[in-house]
């Protein structure tokens, strides 16, 4: 895998890339970070001497900070997930949000101007209607591109909890937002009301034992939607058996092992991503040691299981005081489903080649982001193994440095890779995942 881009900011708390998404063509990527801003890339044409890289086409200011004064809390702008919707026209749309609210925006090109009004001068005023003696026909000029975004909607006041996830629908009126309990359906015309179709808050909180970590529609079934929970279970939920989809259809969960149980179990069997793949036939969760597929056709356990950083096992009780057992790492599937791709520390990310379970680990650094340097597989041993040249040392991991934030294109074998305040692009040259 060789490097296209690397795009690096001065690091600030408000820089850190909070997420990353392709849209559905591939052409445009847009990041959003905790400072409520959102960037759009866009790739050059093959034919250009860029080649097909990616550059800057539009930077805006998604969310600002709010206070909520009913509850004194302060709302912060970070935007925690984007989805793009499919493109109906010359302009692009897509959906962010952060905590509490979700926007809708508009991302459209100008490259004319109309000129000649009869009633206006060249510089817009209204000109006196007794100085007009003839009429003309305004004509469009060229004039340099330009982007222009603007918000359409703003879907506000439906969540009492923070967001996590937003899904739009295939059948592209409407889309789902979900937070720790509840999850809504909109429809993307309409911004004062939305419909519950999930509620899993209990009567009283203190029975409260799980929460809900992402949720995705379906591919093509505009019916079935899914939602993973704190307790590392999937529940797969059609809209046309009933209105409040409180009972599930199907629930996957895999049992317990009684004998590997710990005192750190239930948080590390949280799932912190899921994804359906291309084909909608399978389900890819995350969990913190994990990524699984999921067959929908069988709910008794995962398809197959994938050791992500399996050497952390011994570390644990170190990771949990450093609060690092609670990172969501999201994950993502290539455009065959034939490959899996996941975070993990040290700016290291994983990729699983689902044929030949051949598997490597690679790096997003500063060493790799020279223009056209090929990636080398990475190999961690594990504390008192036998280490080879280049080996780490488990011990050496860098836990503040962390791969969370994936994306990838949804034809070719193109990744994004968000490492901290640091944007990387890789790209396949020789159509192979695997080395």
């Amino acid at each position: 895998m060789e490097n296209t881009k690397s795009i690096n900011a001065e690091y600030l708390h408000s820089d850190i890339i909070s997420t990353v998404e392709f849209n559905h063509t591939g052409e445009l990527l847009a990041t959003g970070d905790k400072g409520g801003r959102v960037v759009i890339f866009q790739r050059e044409p093959e034919v250009s001497i860029l080649q097909g890289e990616y550059n800057v086409y539009s930077t805006f200011q998604s969310h600002e900070p709010e206070f909520d004064y009913l509850k004194s809390l302060e709302i912060e702008e970070k935007i925690n997930k984007i989805r793009w919707l499919p493109q109906q026209n010359a302009a692009h749309f897509l959906l962010s949000t952060n905590d509490k609210t979700i926007k809708l925006w508009k991302v459209s090109e100008r490259d004319k101007r109309p000129e000649g009004y009869n009633l206006k001068d060249e510089e817009g005023r209204i000109k006196d209607i007794s100085t007009v003696t003839s009429l003309q026909v305004p004509v469009l000029k060229p004039m340099d591109l330009m982007v222009e975004v603007s918000p359409r909607r703003v879907f506000a006041n439906a969540h009492t909890y923070h967001v996590n996830s937003i899904s739009v629908n295939s059948d592209y009126e409407t889309y789902m937002s979900a937070d720790d309990l509840r999850i809504n359906l909109w429809h993307l015309d309409i911004t004062d009301r939305s419909f519950n179709i999930v509620d899993i808050k209990p009567a009283n909180m203190e029975d409260l034992t799980e929460v809900i970590t992402a949720a995705e529609f379906h591919p093509y079934h505009c019916n079935l939607f899914v939602y993973s929970s704190s307790k590392g279970t999937l529940r797969l939920c059609d809209m046309r058996e009933a209105a409040l989809c409180d009972k599930h259809s199907k629930l996957f969960e895999e049992p317990e092992d009684p004998s590997a149980r710990s005192f750190f179990s239930e948080i590390i069997s949280s799932v912190s991503d899921v994804k359906f793949s291309h084909s909608g036939r399978y389900l890819l969760t995350r969990d913190y040691l994990t990524a699984k597929v999921w067959d929908l056709n069988m709910e008794s356990k995962p398809l197959e299981t994938y050791q992500v950083h399996d050497y952390l096992r011994s570390k644990l009780c170190s990771l949990y005081e450093n609060d690092c057992i609670f990172d969501k790492f999201e994950c993502a599937w290539n455009g065959s489903d034939s490959v899996i791709m996941t975070g993990a520390y040290n700016n290291f990310f994983r990729m699983f080649d689902r044929n030949t379970k051949r598997d490597v680990t690679l790096e997003a650094s500063r060493e790799s982001s020279k223009p056209r340097a090929v990636l080398k597989p990475r190999r961690v041993c594990a504390a008192g193994g036998k280490r080879r040249k280049d080996d780490i040392s488990v011990d050496s991991l860098d836990f503040t440095k962390k791969i969370l934030h994936t994306a990838w294109h949804p034809t070719e074998n193109i990744i994004a890779i968000a490492a901290t305040n640091n944007l990387y692009i890789f790209q396949d040259k020789l159509n192979s995942e695997m080395h």
